[in-house]
């Protein structure tokens, strides 16, 4: 979240962040009208405080009814002090809920747009491929293959989700596998989380309260089933300081995700918005002065794993208003998939500055004998799997209706050459 400092002191920019974002700007206005009203009452109460610590120096030296005056004077006072404090606490609360509100700030180099349609196309990679004959979407492969089993998977379920079978499961097990031994050579510690988290959890990294209906809610015990990695592995270090010459470190981790894609509309014959799906994140945890650094980093290291795929993908850079809700900057990474003929996005890497470290108290210390800061996080997907399975199936598609095995995959599915 926004520190209560800088929204209190540079409220036009907050201003302006909002409405290029296109968020209403009420979430900022309540937010001054509650501040008032705390400072305001702060201010009173520290004023009858201090009146309250001169009358009691003063009270040993008052005598009969100018002593009964004062201490008539004083009990007033104190009920006023309490009156106040429990204000005070009430409008502080009220003020915390309101922050959790506000989004993050974008960075001076994010485009500033008001839909996805004004993102900006940093650099692309391979082309797109053609074929000398009509390539089939992904789910056509996938059935004509018996390897994606749609309609076992809303039997079980419901609509949005999927069976994989046969070698489209060992093909999936396989990307998985391949992205966490390529982040391991980066320098990334693997993890191995919990998939379901606490509402603290879902607090610190910003998906609560702004992104709660796109949740599953185990309203029993008020978990929440994940809905990226990111969530447990950056809470790993909630409420803990790190020493400065600790920093950076990575985490690269697998989970199953789920999200109820609230609003949204699953395709039903495809695997391109499902309701539960595998992903390998990554997580930074970096110093503030080197944490846009660290993203392009982060980036070119969720990138390795496309490039040895040899899909062609391109980079785009996310405008203010395609920018989501905790992330100062951020880079989608998009595959091409000639099936569908659409850029599949299977990667977004952020920075989001102070903003996660903030919710969930994460910190470090510049020097030993210095106060405690809080550090920068950022996460990128390294990578989503359906988009990419989708991508694979349909660029690595044959005229005979089998699909080659990308090279990197292959000491994956014991040399297995093509999917038939």
């Amino acid at each position: 979240m926004l520190d209560v400092a800088t929204i209190r002191a540079n409220p036009d920019l907050v201003r302006t962040a909002l409405r290029n974002r296109g968020y209403p700007e009420d979430v900022l206005d309540e937010f001054l009208r509650i501040d008032n009203g705390w400072r305001k009452r702060v201010e009173e109460s520290n004023q009858l405080k201090r009146l309250r610590n001169d009358v009691a120096e003063q009270m040993p030296k008052l005598k009969g009814d100018e002593k009964k005056v004062k201490i008539e004077e004083m009990k007033r006072v104190a009920e006023r002090i309490k009156q106040l404090d429990t204000e005070i606490a009430s409008l502080d609360s009220s003020r915390t809920e309101v922050v959790l509100n506000i989004p993050n700030i974008p960075h001076e180099s994010v485009p500033v747009g008001h839909s996805s349609e004004e993102n900006v196309t940093v650099r692309e990679f391979g082309k797109p491929r053609t074929f000398d004959f009509v390539p089939k979407p992904h789910f056509e492969i996938g059935e004509d293959l018996d390897i994606i089993d749609f309609i076992r998977g809303a039997k079980i379920t419901g609509s949005g989700f999927y069976v994989m079978k046969g070698d489209g499961a060992r093909l999936e097990r396989s990307l998985i596998n391949y992205m966490l031994d390529l982040h391991k050579t980066q320098g990334y510690t693997e993890i191995f989380p919990p998939a379901i988290v606490n509402r603290q959890s879902v607090i610190g990294t910003g998906q609560y309260p702004k992104l709660k209906e796109d949740m599953y809610w185990v309203e029993r015990d008020d978990l929440w089933l994940n809905p990226t990695a990111e969530v447990p592995v950056t809470n790993l270090h909630s409420d803990e300081i790190f020493d400065k010459e600790d920093l950076p470190v990575y985490y690269t981790a697998y989970l199953p995700s789920f999200r109820r894609e609230a609003g949204k509309h699953a395709d039903t014959r495809g695997i391109i918005r499902v309701h539960q799906f595998n992903k390998v994140e990554l997580v930074k945890f970096t110093l503030p002065e080197t944490s846009f650094l660290e993203l392009e980093t982060l980036l070119q290291d969720a990138e390795a794993v496309v490039q040895g795929l040899e899909l062609p993908y391109r980079i785009m850079s996310l405008c203010t208003g395609d920018l989501g809700f905790a992330s100062a900057k951020t880079y989608d990474i998009e595959t091409h998939a000639p099936g569908i003929s659409s850029w599949l996005e299977v990667s977004s890497c952020s920075c989001f500055t102070d903003f996660q470290a903030r919710r969930a108290r994460v910190k470090y210390r510049p020097e030993p004998h210095l106060k405690s800061e809080f550090l920068h996080t950022l996460n990128g997907s390294g990578i989503a799997l359906p988009r990419t399975v989708a991508s694979v199936l349909e660029n690595y598609q044959n005229r005979d209706g089998t699909v080659a095995i990308p090279n990197a995959l292959r000491p994956y599915m014991q040399e297995q050459e093509i999917i038939e």
